[in-house]
């Protein structure tokens, strides 16, 4: 069995279209997301439809429930007060442009969503997906996290050797085995933070035996579409340099 899991996409079509052919392409079996559908690129409606259309499911991302409940707030964390005043542009632009069925959709999505590739009522792993944390969808799991910390977390979800948790938010991919637990942040489809301006995405392969295997999979798509698109629009052009930056920069 093999899952792709799908993060932060961000109302970026063209790299969530980009990874959904490059899924299709390899025949993998289940695709899932892991949340934030929306904010940072003109394209909320648009990328839940598409989700839906696909019949995709997933958890629900900090940047979800915020617009679905038109909170104050995305509940994101900022490296400077330039990027905080950007990203409430975007949030309030988000909100606005959002359709009451797409507001709709993005409360419908659940926190947390718990996979058992062998089946319900056999031995084997667990594959459980959050946003941020099994506790938060607003507390960033970077890989400097201690063992301690990605220990906690995991008995908090339940979890057992053998098992896996995989989570997004961070928009930077990694993978760490601890006590035989897997703990996978999956990237970002649509706004990674790494330097790479390729979309990313994660896949997950379950064998015979119970065995893991875990993949970052990057995607080339047009990113000068996405940028020109954010340009157009009423969004911070700084977002459109982001991109084609892979994160790199807001100048």
């Amino acid at each position: 069995m093999r899952y792709a899991l799908i993060s932060d996409i961000h109302a970026n079509l063209p790299a969530l279209e980009a990874v959904l052919a490059d899924i299709a392409q390899r025949r993998l079996e289940t695709v899932v997301h892991l949340g934030d559908l929306v904010g940072y690129a003109p394209w909320p409606n648009e990328t839940v439809a598409l989700i839906s259309a696909r019949g995709i499911a997933g958890v629900c991302g900090n940047y979800d429930s915020t617009v679905a409940l038109d909170y104050a707030h995305c509940g994101c964390r900022y490296e400077d007060p330039r990027q905080e005043a950007l990203s409430h542009q975007s949030f309030e632009w988000t909100k606005r442009a959002c359709s009451a069925s797409t507001k709709a959709a993005l409360a419908a999505i659940p926190f947390r969503i718990d996979l058992h590739p062998v089946g319900g009522h056999a031995a084997g792993p667990r594959i459980v997906l959050v946003h941020g944390t099994p506790t938060l969808n607003t507390v960033y799991w970077h890989q400097s996290r201690s063992d301690e910390f990605c220990l906690k977390m995991a008995e908090h979800a339940g979890m057992k050797s053998g098992d896996l948790i995989a989570f997004g938010h961070t928009h930077l991919p990694w993978h760490r085995v601890i006590e035989g637990i897997h703990f996978v942040n999956t990237g970002s489809v649509g706004r990674p933070k790494d330097g790479d301006p390729r979309a990313g995405y994660t896949i997950v392969s379950v064998f015979d035996d119970g065995m893991l295997d875990v993949e970052h999979v990057r995607i080339d798509y047009d990113v000068t579409i996405a940028a020109n698109a954010i340009r157009q629009s009423e969004l911070p052009s700084e977002f459109a340099k982001y991109l084609e930056s892979g994160g790199a920069s807001l100048d």
